[in-house]
């Protein structure tokens, strides 16, 4: 059974930064592509960014590009998301993700596995 652990959430003001990580376990990693997403308060799940099983390719929302950043480290089993020039409306609950396909994943539906979550709150 695949375990997603995510960390590194808090709060910061607008343009800081923040360095989430999500640590996988129970299965081999580098079998499955990875992905975040986020809730916002009285909103929907949506996608933020996701990676394939090596690294070399990603995808990013609109609203994220050129801000946030994802990675991975297959010998270490985790993603990170590394989240620069924060924005008040980057708040919100956010979840790792697994699919077992190496290549990317853009919807919440081809996601297998799921993280608790970690909140990051921007203030203006």
């Amino acid at each position: 059974q695949v375990r997603l652990a995510e960390s590194g959430g808090g709060w910061v003001q607008a343009g800081g930064s923040l360095r989430l990580s999500c640590a996988f376990s129970g299965r081999t990693f580098s079998s499955y592509g990875m992905g975040w997403f986020r809730q916002a308060p009285g909103k929907e799940r949506e996608f933020v960014t996701c990676i394939n099983w090596s690294g070399s390719r990603t995808y990013y929302a609109d609203s994220v590009k050129g801000r946030l950043t994802i990675s991975r480290d297959n010998a270490r089993n985790t993603v990170t998301l590394q989240m620069n020039s924060l924005k008040p409306e980057d708040t919100a609950v956010y979840y790792c993700a697994a699919r077992l396909h190496s290549v990317l994943g853009y919807k919440e539906t081809e996601y297998d596995y799921w993280g608790q979550g970690t909140q990051v709150t921007v203030s203006s």
